[in-house]
Formats: C-alpha cells, structure tokens, sequence
C-alpha cells in the first residue's frame, strides 16, 4: 500500500504544505483554547474537534504527538479586537461570584464537553495565570525595541516587526474599526501587551510589574505558554478562523520580536511552522453567540436526545476548512448514520462469537498512543485494502474526512472479508476519527430527552402489547397503544430499517 504524504493548508502562506515536522518524528501542536468565563458553544468545540483529527492524524503517520491546549482564564477582553472589559472579571461579577470559582466551574464544564465528544486529552493544558511570571520576563525583554508605554499600560508598536498582518491578509486600514481606539497609539493595530490597573479600581486578578499593577494582555498569553512549552519554533498552530484576523497576527508579531527573527516569508519566523484554522459553525436563528441567552451548547444537544458523537460526526461530514451550517434535521441525519455504524459493528461483534475467536475488546483495543497507519501495514486486507488506501489518502489530503468517513463505510459494508480483519481495520480508523465505534451500544445512543417523562421501560412494556395486539390482528389496540405513545412524544417507527423501533420526539 501507500503511504501518502501529509499535506496541510497552512493559513499563512495560503497553500497545502507537505508536513515535515521541525523535530524529527514529532509533531509539535498548540491550541488556543477556551476562555473560561461561560460554556462553550458547539461551534467553540468544532475547533477542538478539528485539532484532535489533526491529532490523531498525526499519529497515524507514525508521529510522536505533542500537543498543548491553553485555558485562558485572565485577560481576554470582551472582543478579539482588543477592547473592552476582562470577560472574566465581568462575569464575576454579573454572578457576584469570586473570578477563581468562575474560571473553575466553567474550566470543568468546557472538560466535560472535550471527554464527551472523545476528543483525547493533550499532552498538556497550559492555564494562563500559571505563567504570568513568565508572561512579565516576555514583556521585559521586547519591551525595549518593540513596546511603548502609555498610562493604560503597555503597548506593542507593529511597526516595528516585518510582515504585520499577513496571516490576515488585510490591510491595516480594513482592520482599524475592529481595534480599541486608544490616545497616543501610534498605530491604529497597536495592541496592549500588559494593562494597567485603572487608577482607583482592583481587580481580582492582578500582579505587579514594572509597568504598574495590572494584568497581562491576551495576546501576550498564549505567545509565551506554547513557547515556553513547546519552544520556537513548534510545528503548528491552531485556532478557529475568527483568530486569524487579529489575535494569531497579533501572537506573530510577539513571536517575531521575541525570537529576533525577520519578515514571514519563512515561515517559522511566525513561531509555527504551519498556521490552521477551522471555518465557523452557523445556526441561522443566530444562537450560535453566547449573547443570545439559551445559545446552543453541547448540553442543549443531549437534552433533546442527541448523543454527542452524533454533532462530532456531523462536524466531520464537512471540511474543517468550509462553513458548516448547523440545523436539527443535519443533527438527526448524522446520528442515523451513526446508528447505521454502531449496528455493523454490532454485526461484526456476533460473527466474531460465533466464529469463538479471541476477545474481540483485545482484537480491535486501541493502542496506549493511538493507532498508526505502520500498525496496519503489511497485513493482506484482501477486499478491504481499497478502502485502507482511501481513508489514508483522504486523511493525508488536509484531513479530508467527509472522503474518509467513505471509507469507513466501505470497510463496514463489505461482504465475504475475514471478520476479524474487518473489526479491526474498521476500529483503526474509526478511531482516527475519533467515533470510539467499538465502545458504543445502541443503548447509549438512544438517549431520553430532558422533557420526558416516560420510562425506557414503560415504551418497551407499550411497545410488546402493541406487537400482541398486531399479532391477533387487533389493528385498533394497535393504534390506540400508538396514539397513546405519540401524546407522550414517543414516535414509534415500524419498519424502520434500522431496528431502532421508536424514539423520543
């Protein structure tokens, strides 16, 4: 078989890039990660689904992974453009709550969400009020050539780097509406690196530095957390597409003025090799922002009786690179297919039994670091090495899983294969996407929604007399039984081709 080349769309050069990583046989990856002030919404978490397939991809490849994700809980402002109130200290106070307890409970809340959509843990999470010491040092020592002070505080000078705002491809002047006007810049896009606190006020997050008492810019954070962690210059970057446009330049310039590097036509000069962005989720009620009260988050998907692999799914369906609309119709039809899956690995699972092979759990378990392609590699797939060849050159293609998720299909729907041979390269790359196939029932994906108030068990009990009442031909029992089922939101869907029998409107 082949091994095809890694190639990724690197969003400052604007072009699929063969992957060759700056450490040989690693792959170094930052995240930006969430600011714990509130839930993450379901777009926020396609950022981290998009990360942990990069993740797993590299794996695949044969890579020692070493990826860092952050947790910003100081600093960032109520927009990417620099301006505003600390998110965080405003919703302690909206909550009347200490900023410590507020970063906690909501640090904790965006974890469930990482383990319920089986995203894997990364090698480290990074909180950014363990680093401001270092944060301090940073600032300290581009201050000098590339940094002026103004009584708000600290402020990076742009014009003193090569190349500001490639990343973004926009002009400065089609930028300067989104920066906080600020007297005495003296760029438009000038960006605060510490802030001052304001003279009178206290806040609960504050340090001592030598520009007076205040916190550190959001900017500043995640340049000094992934170089301290992962050192200049690290293989790649990640975030969502709204950080192109101000925070990653604004990280580059950091970068550059802390390395003592030059322009971006090479570009490691960034700080990363290789700079990747996911598109947004939209939802066309606009309750994809966290102003519009009950916005849409991975909690709101389960009460409705979504499973949370389904939205992951879903989110794989697309390029990570395109725009992908989120609609309750696109969410049921990606919990089908996932339904279709989990039943053939069902499938798989009984003719494993009957053919009294070993435990199937140790045939298809996923190795301690993740499955590689090497793994798989030199087995006689037969049939099924098509779809091995596929699913690799789609996922080599800059993570083209909706050709991947092909075959996946492929793999699951093939005839007269060795079972086994099918279990396991269906759990291979069911894992590189993360869909955790083989530890799925249909039992977890049929979840009850919060409003319910019928009992599993009252259906199924409903659900036997009805299947009586059909067998002595008694049609108007049967259809009083389904009646009765439907006034409690129970729809019951004979003949459906999935064996699923009902499920809870």
């Amino acid at each position: 078989m082949t091994d095809a080349p890694l190639k990724l769309f690197n969003s400052l050069t604007r072009s699929l890039e063969v992957f060759e990583p700056v450490h040989a046989g690693e792959a170094r990856v930052y995240t930006c990660g969430p600011t714990v002030y509130n839930y993450p919404h379901i777009g926020n978490m396609r950022a981290y689904v998009f990360a942990d397939v990069l993740g797993r991809t590299l794996t695949w490849k044969g890579l020692k992974l070493t990826h860092v994700i952050n947790i910003t809980d100081v600093g960032h402002l109520t927009d990417d453009a620099d301006a505003g109130e600390d998110k965080m200290e405003k919703m302690a106070a909206e909550k009347a709550q200490s900023i410590w307890d507020i970063a906690e409970h909501y640090k904790q809340a965006y974890w469930a969400d990482v383990r319920a959509l089986n995203i894997r843990q990364p090698a480290q999470w990074t909180v950014a009020t363990d680093y401001v010491p270092q944060m301090i040092e940073f600032a300290k020592g581009i201050a000098d050539k590339h940094c002026y002070e103004l009584e708000s505080g600290l402020y990076f000078d742009v014009a003193s780097v090569a190349d500001y705002g490639r990343l973004a491809r926009a002009n400065t002047e089609e930028g300067e509406g989104r920066i906080e006007a600020v007297e005495g810049k003296r760029n438009a896009a000038d960006f605060a690196i510490w802030r001052k606190t304001p003279a009178g006020e206290t806040r609960q997050m504050e340090w001592d530095s030598p520009w007076g008492k205040g916190a550190p810019g959001w900017h500043l954070e995640c340049s000094v957390m992934s170089g301290e962690v992962l050192g200049f210059p690290f293989d790649i970057h990640t975030g969502g597409i709204d950080h192109r446009e101000i925070h990653h330049p604004n990280e580059i310039a950091q970068n550059q003025a802390h390395c003592c590097t030059n322009g971006l036509d090479d570009p490691k000069n960034s700080g990363a090799r290789i700079w990747m962005h996911n598109n947004f989720l939209v939802e066309r009620s606009g309750k994809m922002s966290k102003s519009s009260g009950e916005f849409l988050r991975l909690q709101l998907l389960i009460d409705k009786g979504y499973h949370p692999l389904a939205y992951r799914l879903m989110c794989l369906q697309a390029h990570y690179r395109s725009e992908l609309e989120f609609s309750w119709e696109g969410l049921g039809a990606a919990l089908t297919r996932l339904k279709r899956m989990v039943m053939a690995v069902e499938q798989l699972k009984l003719r494993h039994a009957e053919l009294g092979s070993a435990s199937m759990a140790d045939l298809v378990a996923e190795p301690a670091e993740g499955w590689t392609l090497k793994q798989v590699q030199g087995d006689d797939w037969g049939k099924l090495q098509g779809a091995l060849d596929k699913f690799d050159a789609a996922m080599a293609d800059d993570l083209n899983t909706a050709v991947a998720l092909t075959a996946l299909d492929d793999v699951l729907a093939a005839k007269k294969v060795d079972p086994d041979k099918k279990a396991v390269l269906a759990a291979a790359i069911g894992a590189v996407l993360g869909l955790n196939l083989f530890n799925l029932t249909r039992a977890d994906l049929r979840i009850r929604p919060k409003a319910a108030s019928i009992t599993e068990e009252e259906i199924e009990a409903a659900l036997d007399r009805r299947k009586e009442a059909r067998a002595a031909k008694d049609f108007a029992a049967s259809d009083a039984i389904r009646d009765e089922l439907s006034e409690q939101g129970v729809e019951v869907m004979d003949g459906d081709p999935l064996g699923w029998e009902w499920k809870l409107a």
